[in-house]
């Protein structure tokens, strides 16, 4: 019995899938990548936005078409916040929410009629996604911040904490599968172990560290106020050379007024210096960002001061967003919404001024060595620690095709910029 997982949204999601991916694995199943032919789809899906929610019933929809045999499963955040909706989908068979995620093994087994023959041997894959050469471990669940337009904490539920022990020994396990880098993914990351008596961030990512052997450890998001000398003395200290130099730090916007009105817990000024304690770290660091435009009453003027902010920034990359309205949170029933073109205008204002501060970048690095890790076949696309995307030249890629390995990490110098891409030779 094959099973096709299709993940959508962020590191979280990936997290779960490759999780399920491990279930699957060990109660018989065999994963396909995309191109194969399932007897199982899985949708993780997303539902951060109304784009998300229809790029869901798009890839319902497809796989049903595609894979008319096949058992179609709509999970994740979509399914949790809109079941029904998905249920009355003819193109799905199964709906299954995030509150019973643990079950989905079971219930697609109990469809399909697979008997489980206990642990598999294909188990050692450890939920190894096709085409997947960097994974992501769940650190912590759940948001009690309560953003005034994020559907997150309806979807995912209340704050809690994996144990530091089982993050240890599931980083473990992956390393000896061949992962090369992990991702310490969650919703509120600086809030870990919040409920335990002897840990918390900086103890856990110091005991991953000491207990694992993982060549790379990437830490997904931090808040701005989450910023500390203990924190950042991880990157400098026994983090050095493992700890990728890659802070993704939130904004939203860069008016502190539509910050309030976000329930954002902290000021413009806080984010340039969190942004500024991070490259004063690390000059060759990578900081990225999420910005959200057209909020309810955002004025001409709010949005000027986004843009005034992440131009002082000067961010390697940001992830643009126009508003969304979110049935079931307190935004959308906010007065003066603004107007879809609106938003869309501002989007593109702010999607330009990122784009060239990300080309600006990245042409710093035009010359250098950098480790890149490979997804895939060797040369075909890899990321540097500090989150660059880059390539081979393409004589070397068609020249040594069979020489790589998913996983390879190897150092490339970076000769050109093409877009936002950075092309490479291999240092031998």
């Amino acid at each position: 019995m094959k099973v096709l997982i299709e993940t959508h949204g962020c590191k979280l999601n990936t997290a779960d899938s490759q999780r399920l991916a491990t279930e699957f694995v060990r109660s018989g199943y065999e994963l396909v990548a995309k191109g194969g032919v399932p007897d199982v789809f899985v949708l993780n899906s997303c539902t951060v936005t109304h784009v998300a929610d229809k790029k869901a019933r798009q890839s319902l929809r497809k796989a049903r078409k595609n894979f008319p045999n096949a058992v179609v499963v709509a999970a994740g955040c979509y399914a949790e916040s809109s079941k029904s909706d998905l249920e009355e989908l003819s193109a799905t068979d199964l709906v299954i929410p995030n509150t019973r995620k643990s079950e989905i093994v079971s219930i697609v087994t109990s469809r399909t009629g697979l008997e489980s023959h206990g642990h598999s041997k294909k188990a050692s894959q450890s939920g190894k996604l096709p085409g997947r050469t960097r994974a992501a471990v769940k650190i912590q669940e759940g948001c009690d911040q309560v953003c005034s337009y994020c559907i997150v904490p309806k979807v995912r539920g209340r704050e809690r904490s994996i144990p530091k022990a089982d993050i240890v020994n599931q980083i473990q396990s992956l390393s000896r599968a061949g992962y090369q880098e992990v991702i310490l993914t969650g919703t509120q990351l600086g809030s870990y172990g919040f409920e335990f008596e002897d840990t918390d961030l900086v103890d856990m990512v110091t005991s991953v560290l000491q207990q694992t052997d993982v060549r790379r450890l990437r830490i997904s998001s931090l808040q701005p106020t989450e910023f500390s000398d203990e924190l950042l003395g991880l990157w400098s200290g026994i983090g050095k050379n493992r700890l990728c130099p890659h802070f993704h730090i939130p904004l939203q916007s860069g008016s502190d007024r539509i910050l309030i009105n976000m329930r954002r817990r902290y000021t413009s000024a806080e984010f340039i210096s969190a942004v500024q304690m991070a490259k004063n770290l690390n000059p060759n660091c990578s900081v990225t960002t999420d910005v959200i435009t057209g909020f309810p009453d955002e004025s001409e003027e709010d949005h000027q001061r986004t843009v005034e902010v992440l131009h002082e920034a000067e961010v390697s990359d940001a992830h643009i967003f126009p508003y969304s309205v979110r049935p079931g949170t307190s935004a959308a029933y906010f007065d003066y919404q603004v107007e879809v073109r609106t938003r869309m205008r501002r989007a593109e204002d702010l999607r330009s001024l990122a784009d060239e501060s990300a080309q600006i970048h990245r042409k710093k690095f035009v010359g250098t060595v950098r480790e890149v890790l490979w997804e895939g076949i060797r040369g075909g696309t890899g990321l540097t620690d500090n989150y660059l995307r880059v390539r081979l030249e393409p004589g070397q890629v068609h020249q040594q095709m069979m020489d790589g390995a998913d996983g390879l990490i190897e150092n490339v110098r970076l000769t050109r910029l093409e877009g936002l891409q950075l092309i490479g030779s291999s240092v031998q």
